[in-house]
């Protein structure tokens, strides 16, 4: 009911409420003071205008806002329901309601003002029809109580509306703030790798510096001593050999640090494919296999099947003397899903439970809101299953 106010005011007051309520003091007109046919002709006319100019007109009035419109309306239809009341002797006093409820929609002073011209108006009525004060006082209230009903019912239909509409206004203002917010974590993120990957360059320079400036003065006083004292001069190339190896291990684990993410420039269908590749260049059969409908999955996700591929194909090109290695990568709408089987000599017993290797990867898919099973005999080979749902949330 709300919406439909919200999408066009007042209509709730301009529809069948109107009709009911006009209807129904015609219908005490009838059962009142005996009419004449052609007073209750009258009656309906003017009945039926008041209801047409009720309906669109007020709906046009109240967009446009305008006072001299709008008291243009309510002197109109005021004429009309004075006339509608005298013809009915009083009885169909009822009719002004539709108009007080309109007034209290437009604004609280038309809401006292309106009701309290239209209650003299049937106090007046009744007096002239029935020459009674009594009769006039009794019809007074008796409406007055009706229209005050009205007027706190519009008013605190008016006053949820206002709430409806500033709770959306607020949900919409924080949803807003969400993605934004949202956007900000990327950036911080983002912002956070870029200074990471700064330093580590900065470290491999530094250390990388180090190393060659002493492996230079080494090499430098083993070329100028080799002749005179060999075994200083073999001792100072020892020295560089010792410090090359330690510069290349140190250029190792920083590369590792820096390199990206394997799936970052290609699918990761792409990626796994590079190393089914390199598992049948160690001369073992491998078949890979996507099933289902290819989709773009989130950083994480791709990250952690690709390491769980790398892994299950590392461990078997190391402990299964396997012949044959199946991979299959299945999209589903609700998951993704990778398994790798082989028809090796299946795990040591000293083997048998997860290496540190495995252990990563199950870490990682936990993380993820997965699972990760394997599944193995002697002789029969090796399964590892990763399951991630595509539901899984990382902002």
């Amino acid at each position: 009911m709300f919406n439909f106010l919200h999408k066009k005011a007042s209509s709730y007051w301009t529809s069948l409420p109107i009709i009911a309520v006009v209807a129904a003091s015609i219908f005490a007109s009838l059962l009142g003071p005996e009419l004449p046919g052609p007073t209750l002709a009258a009656i309906t006319v003017l009945a039926v205008i008041y209801i047409s100019v009720a309906i669109p007109v007020f709906n046009r009035v109240a967009a446009s806002k305008e006072t001299w419109r709008t008291w243009l309306y309510f002197s109109l239809q005021f004429i009309l329901v004075t006339a509608i009341i005298y013809l009915s002797k009083g009885s169909a006093s009822l009719a002004i309601i539709p108009l007080a409820a309109q007034a209290a929609w437009i604004s609280v002073s038309f809401a006292v003002g309106v009701p309290a011209v239209l209650l003299v108006m049937v106090g007046a009525v009744h007096y002239l029809v029935y020459n009674s004060w009594g009769t006039a006082i009794q019809a007074f209230f008796s409406i007055g109580s009706a229209l005050v009903f009205v007027f706190i019912f519009v008013r605190v239909l008016l006053q949820m509306e206002k709430s409806r509409r500033e709770v959306e206004r607020l949900a919409s203002e924080l949803t807003e703030a969400n993605r934004k917010l949202r956007e900000y974590s990327v950036q911080v993120e983002e912002l956070a790798t870029t200074k990471e990957r700064n330093r580590l360059a900065r470290e491999i320079h530094d250390s990388l510096g180090h190393y060659f400036t002493v492996i230079n003065v080494q090499i430098e006083a083993a070329r100028t001593i080799i002749q005179s004292d060999p075994p200083r001069g073999m001792d100072a190339l020892a020295k560089a050999q010792s410090l090359t190896k330690e510069g290349l291990s140190e250029v190792r684990r920083s590369i590792a640090a820096l390199r990206v993410s394997a799936t970052e420039n290609q699918s990761l269908a792409e990626a796994i494919t590079k190393l089914v590749e390199d598992n049948r260049s160690a001369g073992i059969v491998t078949e890979f296999e996507v099933r289902g409908q290819p989709q773009t999955l989130q950083p994480a996700i791709e990250q952690t099947l690709y390491r769980a591929a790398q892994e299950g194909l590392t461990n078997i090109r190391k402990h299964a003397f396997a012949s044959r290695v199946d991979l299959c990568l299945a999209y589903s709408p609700a998951q993704v899903k990778l398994s790798i089987s082989d028809n090796g000599t299946g795990p040591a017993p000293q083997n048998e439970g997860k290496g540190f290797g495995l252990l990563g990867i199950s870490e990682r898919v936990n993380m993820l809101n997965g699972h990760l099973r394997t599944a193995s005999a002697a002789g029969q080979g090796f399964t590892l299953e990763v399951e991630i749902p595509l539901s899984t949330a990382l902002e």
